[in-house]
């Protein structure tokens, strides 16, 4: 289904209390907290599309998620308390996957054993943690027999990059309890949280001047004048300087900033309507081959569609081949687990490229070992006029549209209680 459209302003407004820069989940949760205040803001967003990182798409006459499509961590998920608020349709995702071992369905005594491998990774690692010295995360893993390439595979995946490139310290923090989705697709929700709000698609920040009182932010649309400004774009493109800071920000921001790395987190996206897989939102792993894949969501919502997710090292193989090499990947893989006579009604719908998108440039930013607290740093307000927000600055919940959502929230309130208070 299309993205809900926001309610783009024909009006030329030259001044507003907030300029908020970014439309996806961080900038949308921060306008509507700010509205509430009673406060006036204008997003403003380079797609033509609000959404950032989360876009619904049809294909095939189902809403499939681009982008993010887990709701993580219902339990403190601000996504997961709105959407039921409003009456979402949301569901949980099942805690129980497939495990197939050289094409053969495993046996229950097998899936516990992965289970078990996955147990005592995760204690070791949380143990780990708590001693001062940060390490990477890779150097926490305890030996896990047959099953340990697959361990340290899959949480390198939803980590965005190979665990010995990963904080040990950030590591844990990530909640993955009680995960739900919601029918329809995320990027559609989000959309939808989004639509009425006065956003100015296609609108592009260059410059951010903080030398006078309040800021003037410089747009592909002219100038705009505001009290206080939320910086919500990624970190990947803070780093390539695609916003120039007037006077430039504080060392310390600025190295927070380019101390994280690119996550790369793809989807490549497959119609299989006679896979061996049964019941909907189930995670599969394949072992026992050579090409083994980093992860699989099988039959999304009941469907016949797949997600055969590729990781920064598979990515990285497929960077320098044409855009239908993601594509051949999958099939190949599932090919050598399955044989090709099992894959012979199977479709490559579409593969997404977030790395190199020019408004996203990476799937979510990654704290490497020794830099945990840069998320903190990014948290104070630079010059009590410029707050950034994102899900980079997530303690519990990086990498999520629900950690975007939280930090745009966060930065929104505490602009609220300065400028009512007159201090902004």
């Amino acid at each position: 289904m299309p993205p809900a459209s926001p309610s783009t302003p024909k009006d030329p407004v030259t001044e507003t209390d907030v300029a908020i820069i970014g439309a996806g989940a961080a900038g949308i949760g921060a306008a509507r907290q700010l509205i509430a205040a009673g406060l006036s803001v204008r997003v403003l967003e380079a797609r033509n599309r609000i959404g950032g990182r989360t876009i619904t798409i049809p294909l095939k006459g189902h809403p499939i998620d681009l982008g993010a499509h887990w709701l993580h961590a219902g339990p403190i998920n601000p996504l997961v308390k709105l959407g039921r608020e409003r009456g979402e349709p949301l569901r949980r995702a099942p805690v129980d996957g497939h495990l197939f071992i050289k094409a053969r369905q495993a046996s229950r005594g097998e899936s516990a054993a992965l289970d078990r491998a996955f147990a005592v990774a995760d204690r070791a690692m949380t143990q780990a943690a708590r001693a001062r010295e940060d390490q990477p995360a890779a150097k926490a893993l305890p030996p896990l027999g047959r099953y340990g390439a697959r361990v340290a595979g899959i949480h390198g995946l939803v980590s965005g990059r190979p665990l010995d490139e990963v904080s040990l310290h950030d590591f844990p923090s990530m909640e993955y309890a009680d995960n739900l989705f919601i029918a329809g697709g995320l990027g559609a929700y989000v959309a939808r949280l989004g639509k009425d709000l006065p956003v100015r698609l296609g609108t592009a920040v260059h410059a951010l001047d903080w030398s006078g009182a309040g800021v003037r932010v410089e747009t592909s649309a002219g100038t705009l004048r505001a009290k206080a400004a939320i910086v919500t774009i990624p970190m990947a493109l803070l780093q390539r300087d695609a916003i120039r800071f007037a006077p430039d920000l504080p060392q310390p921001v600025a190295a927070a900033i380019h101390g994280f790395t690119q996550g790369v987190y793809e989807h490549v996206i497959l119609h299989w309507p006679d896979s061996p897989f049964r019941g909907p939102d189930r995670l599969a792993s394949l072992v026992g081959h050579h090409r083994e894949p980093p992860g699989l969501l099988t039959r999304i919502d009941g469907t016949p569609f797949h997600f055969f997710e590729l990781d920064q090292p598979a990515a990285a193989l497929l960077d320098s081949r044409d855009a239908d090499a993601p594509g051949r990947y999958a099939r190949a893989v599932l090919a050598e687990q399955f044989g090709f006579k099992a894959i012979r009604n199977l479709r490559v719908c579409r593969s997404t490229a977030w790395r190199h998108d020019p408004w996203s440039r990476a799937s979510w930013a990654v704290v490497p070992p020794g830099r945990a607290a840069i998320r903190d740093t990014l948290k104070e307000a630079v010059g009590e006029r410029i707050w950034f927000a994102g899900e980079a600055l997530s303690r519990a919940q990086w990498g999520t549209a629900g950690g975007a959502w939280e930090e745009g929230a966060r930065a929104a309130e505490d602009i609220a209680e300065r400028l009512k208070a007159g201090l902004a």
